[in-house]
């Protein structure tokens, strides 16, 4: 992260920021919309299971609205037809047969079977006062329907209905009755037949059993004890409807709805992810659209992040410029936010200020010069004339001082004259007179003018012969030039070494001139700084210490004069090159060299 720049530090906040937003957005989103679906479900299992009600309840009214108007022609207004009669009446009832297929009965006013028209072995002359249903209808002379019971001679699980039937004078002279199979009977719906993910049951809450599991020759189905069955225990809670988790842990939605009339309860369920799957398929496209406009927003966030911290990285290599070239200048341009405008012109001012400083100090440093050049010029012609002898000869000790004096003298005497000539070069004020001028003759001048030095350093110093390359410069600026490269050359290289000096046509069509040692060449941290005033690179040896720390930055301003350029590089000892535009008469027979 402390490499990331402060642009793409903005931006990854703004896309991290909104990408938070998003995600909390459509969680609430998701959330938001499974409770819809949620709600939406619950009310369709309301519905469903309501409307399955309904029909039951419609059917029951249907059957016992039938068997009323057959109990009315029991009876002729004081007492009930024959039997013969009522066999010929139950003969003629084929939609009701169809209503009680298992059978229609008439009982007297005690309860006691006398006519059927199925025949029941049996069944006739039975006694079914001790019922609770009969017991019911003949306290309130209302029709009832009984709650599930298993025949007493069929052993079927049945629904019995019973209508009373009286005189005219409103005395009970007995019962129509019809029985329904409910193992058989289609009065009872089975939805979870057709769908294997619904769950459907009806439930007597009188006598707790399950009413849609009855069948024949077997005790009646009990319901489960409480927490044996979550979606039960949740459905005979009281709430209608709701979301239960059964004992595997599966989620469910369910709804029920109460027939008052047999005291039967409707449970209908669907597993919970009826609801999740319609509800992920729409905020799959929520989401799509989503992530497409967080990438959206989060490439402008980019774009506009970048743009808004451009000024900044300009302010920047500005100012990396300005260190790496202490002549470095240039003002930036005051535009962008209140913030970067105010920094920008911060910069220009401390720019101004930086300017009006090395001003200052070139024309303090160019005065002292002169001022130093006039003594010091009599100075060392002095030391010279004693050293000749003009004044007679010296004692030894008195000739030894006067060495180092003259020494000293000539150093200071190179110093000023370095300080000169940069700030005439920076100033523009040096002039050059450029002519044509042969590579070879300026690589053996140089060699032949450093050649007691290299003596000295006991360095061999060596030009290759680079064919007849023309170059166009002033050939004193460019000696200058060379001179300081051999220099440093010898100086920096280790006894034995070898200094080589070639010239040869860059890529460019220009004359290239390279200066090489063996020596270890520049660190990698001072390359930066190689060719300002007043740089040099730590060394080991007394030879570096020896130079101003001028030479370097003189022969760039002379070459930038001149119409090249100076460099550096590393290639097994340090490579110093000076480029400058070749003579438009140079001759073609020389060919180009390449770099040994």
């Amino acid at each position: 992260m402390k490499s990331l720049s402060l642009g793409t530090r903005i931006a990854l906040i703004t896309i991290l920021t909104s990408a938070v937003t998003v995600l909390i957005l459509l969680g609430t989103a998701y959330n938001e919309l499974l409770q819809d679906f949620e709600r939406v479900l619950s009310q369709k299992q309301l519905i469903e299971t309501r409307s399955l009600a309904d029909d039951v309840n419609r059917s029951l009214e249907t059957r016992m609205s039938a068997l009323q108007a057959f109990a009315s022609t029991l009876t002729d207004g004081e007492k009930l037809v024959s039997q013969r009669q009522m066999g010929n009446l139950m003969g003629r009832q084929p939609s009701l047969s169809n209503y009680f297929q298992a059978g229609l009965t008439v009982m007297d006013a005690n309860a006691v079977a006398i006519a059927e028209n199925i025949f029941v072995p049996g069944r006739i002359g039975t006694s079914y006062a001790d019922r609770s249903h009969f017991r019911r209808a003949i306290a309130s002379r209302e029709p009832v329907i009984s709650s599930p019971i298993i025949g007493r001679k069929t052993g079927l699980p049945l629904l019995s209905f019973l209508a009373p039937i009286e005189s005219d004078e409103g005395d009970l002279l007995g019962f129509a009755g019809g029985i329904v199979n409910l193992e058989e009977s289609d009065l009872i719906p089975h939805p979870a037949a057709t769908d294997q993910n619904v769950i459907f049951k009806v439930l007597d809450t009188e006598r707790f059993i399950q009413v849609d599991s009855l069948k024949s020759n077997a005790p009646m189905p009990e319901l489960p004890s409480p927490g044996e069955d979550l979606i039960v225990d949740a459905a005979l809670s009281g709430v209608t409807s709701g979301v239960v988790t059964d004992g595997d842990g599966q989620k469910w939605i369910y709804a029920t709805e109460h027939l008052q009339r047999v005291g039967w309860m409707f449970l209908r369920a669907v597993p919970y992810e009826t609801a999740t799957r319609p509800a992920w398929a729409s905020f799959r496209k929520f989401l799509l659209v989503s992530v497409f406009a967080t990438l959206l927003l989060a490439a402008a966030a980019l774009a506009l992040t970048r743009a808004a911290t451009r000024p900044l990285e300009l302010m920047s290599r500005k100012i990396r410029s300005m260190t790496r070239d202490g002549s470095a200048s240039g003002r930036l341009a005051e535009f962008g936010p209140p913030e970067v405008r105010n920094l920008a012109t911060a910069f220009n001012t401390l720019m101004t200020e930086r300017e009006g400083l090395d001003r200052l100090k070139d024309e303090f440093v160019s005065t002292v010069s002169h001022e130093l050049r006039t003594p010091l010029t009599s100075v060392n012609g002095s030391l010279k004339l004693l050293r000749s002898g003009a004044a007679g000869e010296l004692p030894t000790k008195a000739q030894a001082m006067v060495d180092v004096a003259f020494r000293n003298s000539e150093q200071l005497q190179n110093l000023i004259s370095d300080l000169l000539d940069f700030n005439k070069a920076v100033a523009g004020r040096m002039q050059v007179y450029p002519e044509t001028v042969s590579a070879q003759k300026a690589i053996a001048d140089a060699c032949e003018g450093n050649s007691s030095m290299a003596k000295h350093y006991r360095v061999p110093l060596r030009a290759d012969d680079c064919g007849d390359l023309h170059l166009f410069a002033d050939p004193v600026r460019l000696r200058q030039v060379l001179d300081n490269f051999v220099s440093n050359a010898i100086k920096f290289s280790p006894v034995g070494g070898l200094v080589r000096i070639w010239s040869a046509k860059s890529q460019d069509g220009q004359i290239r001139i390279t200066v090489s040692d063996q020596g270890d060449g520049v660190p990698k941290t001072f390359e930066d700084r190689l060719f300002q005033r007043f740089e040099q690179a730590e060394s080991g040896t007394d030879r570096a210490k020896a130079g101003t720390g001028l030479g370097l930055a003189i022969t760039r301003e002379l070459a930038r004069l001149m119409g090249g350029e100076v460099g550096y590089y590393y290639d097994g000892g340090a490579n110093f090159w000076i480029e400058l535009p070749a003579s438009m008469s140079m001759h073609s027979a020389g060919g180009e060299h390449e770099n040994a």
